[in-house]
């Protein structure tokens, strides 16, 4: 027996296992790996497993186990965030992985189900087309139900290098989510090809996929008129709550922060956790005494020296809610500064992350012993949604905190539509996959929205994304750095821009009613 026919056994006796080591291998498309092309044959993988399934029960549950070792390898970065918290024992991280991925494989369980139940089973190109369309439906049900956990679709293995942004080109006129439909599609149509034997338009398809993913952009990179400095103070997570350590950490900021030609106007533009005072007026005086300068207003007039003259500061604070004397409420929000240390605007973070900023259930999980993995007795409180902060001579900013930048569609007041996006982060707690894959995802909304991405975060990778995708500017991980140049500027509104995630849902519907026409003409 040939090694190729000993594989092909195999296989045929453990499909439970291909199943499993192709979900790991399509998550290899993801950063910080990169590796594309396996991801694609990953994903190609799986059309094959379901479509030859026995039934559909059968395709669902290959699509449930592919998915446990997909979202197990790609979100294994959380693991990482139980060491910083004392709340819960850092091995129980390396149990929370799998377990969120029993649930998230439900989603590529539901696609693989649905379109093996749709096909009379084989691989062909109506099940290609099927089962594409319901993954864009399925990664988009993702995306918000429960709250949403839309982190790393299966299009961002389109995405190319800095310099250039690969297939994801497209996105401005498909979404993320029907991005990752086109890039199952063609996944399925390599398996196809081979299947059929059709060896020159394997290679025509390779060829054009390669074409693609590493062409340099085109035309010449346009360059704005503001001015911005943005920092990345290497603030460890450790060092972020340590109260012994805040009047340092402020320090270390400002000294990266001061401006090179007083006067000039500029746009500065700081992290998440970066002030570790309350910068608003009113609360009760033990809450000011926690913090690093213990005055609100004496606090914020030394941030306007820091940042100078012709300077508006977009920086990361908490606010609290107070009611009866005390904090009943907190929120994750972004201050504009001005050189005076009057706060101009103001954005409270939307999307909070479960266990992180708020405990769900609270009242029933915390008797059992479970809390968030973030210090504090109280909640995060939510923001109404992506707003637009009028900065006058400092731009239009519309403002994602952190996880925010990840839900594709939601990220921009349509109504509104800023000059940029500024996207705080604190990073510190994501481990070595999280920040590339947080980066790229920042990059994925520039392309689809049509807008620069400015990118601060306590420990990298931050960065000035453009219009395109392209990083012109960038400060990589665990290294203090302070980036200066231009804003670049906006493109017009993109087809995504205008339509949202409708457009994305329009091509599931392309694919699935083009599947089905196929089907009947072959009936």
């Amino acid at each position: 027996m040939s090694r190729q026919d000993a594989l092909t056994n195999w296989s045929m006796r453990h499909p439970h296992w291909v199943a499993l080591l192709l979900g790991v291998l399509a998550a290899t498309g993801f950063q910080p790996l990169a590796l594309w092309s396996l991801g694609l044959i990953g994903m190609g993988g799986l059309f094959a497993l379901a479509m030859t399934a026995r039934d559909w029960r059968r395709a669902a549950l290959a699509g449930w186990i592919f998915g446990m070792g997909h979202f197990t390898l790609g979100n294994s970065w959380i693991a990482t965030a139980f060491t910083y918290q004392a709340n819960m024992p850092a091995l129980l991280g390396w149990a929370a992985v799998p377990l969120l991925s029993l649930y998230l494989a439900l989603y590529p369980a539901l696609a693989a189900g649905v379109a093996r139940r749709l096909v009379p089973g084989g691989v062909t190109l109506p099940g290609a087309l099927l089962f594409a369309g319901c993954w864009v439906v399925a990664e988009w049900l993702r995306g918000w139900v429960f709250s949403g956990y839309p982190w790393n679709p299966f299009g961002i293995v389109l995405l190319g290098g800095f310099d250039r942004p690969g297939l994801a080109l497209l996105a401005p006129w498909t979404g993320t989510y029907a991005l990752s439909g086109l890039a199952v599609l063609a996944s399925a149509l390599f398996v196809l090809l081979l299947k059929q034997g059709r060896r020159i338009a394997f290679v025509v398809m390779a060829a054009l996929a390669l074409l693609g993913m590493y062409a340099p952009p085109l035309g010449t990179r346009a360059e704005g008129n503001l001015r911005y400095t943005l920092v990345q103070p290497d603030l460890r997570q450790e060092k972020v709550d340590d109260p012994s350590r805040f009047e340092e950490s402020f320090q270390d900021i400002a000294a990266l922060t001061m401006p090179v030609q007083p006067g000039t106007k500029r746009l500065v533009l700081w992290p998440e956790s970066a002030v570790p005072d309350y910068l608003r007026e009113g609360y009760p005086q033990r809450y000011y005494r926690r913090t690093a300068y213990g005055d609100p207003l004496l606090a914020r007039m030394r941030i306007g020296k820091v940042i100078g003259p012709g300077s508006m500061l977009l920086t990361g604070t908490v606010d609290l809610e107070i009611a009866e004397g005390r904090a009943e409420g907190a929120r994750n929000s972004v201050s504009a500064i001005d050189e005076l240390g009057e706060i101009r605007a103001g954005y409270n973070k939307a999307h909070l992350v479960p266990f992180g900023e708020y405990l769900p259930l609270r009242w029933l999980l915390e008797p059992l012993g479970l809390s968030r993995l973030v210090p504090g007795a109280f909640d995060f409180w939510p923001g109404p949604g992506a707003r637009t902060l009028g900065l006058g001579d400092w731009g239009r900013a519309g403002i994602q905190i952190c996880y925010e930048i990840v839900f594709s569609g939601e990220v921009v007041d349509r109504d509104d539509r800023p000059d940029y996006i500024f996207n705080p982060s604190n990073d510190g707690w994501f481990g070595a996959f999280g920040p590339p894959q947080h980066f790229a995802q920042a990059r994925l909304r520039a392309i689809e929205e049509g807008l620069p991405v400015l990118r601060a975060t306590t420990t990298g990778i931050s960065g000035v994304i453009d219009a395109d995708g392209i990083v012109r500017a960038h400060a990589g991980m665990h290294r203090a750095a302070r980036l200066d140049g231009a804003v670049p500027p906006a493109h017009a509104p993109t087809l995504f821009a205008r339509l949202g995630n409708m457009l994305a849902l329009a091509w599931a519907a392309v694919f699935l009613i083009a599947g089905l026409v196929l089907l009947r003409r072959r009936a």
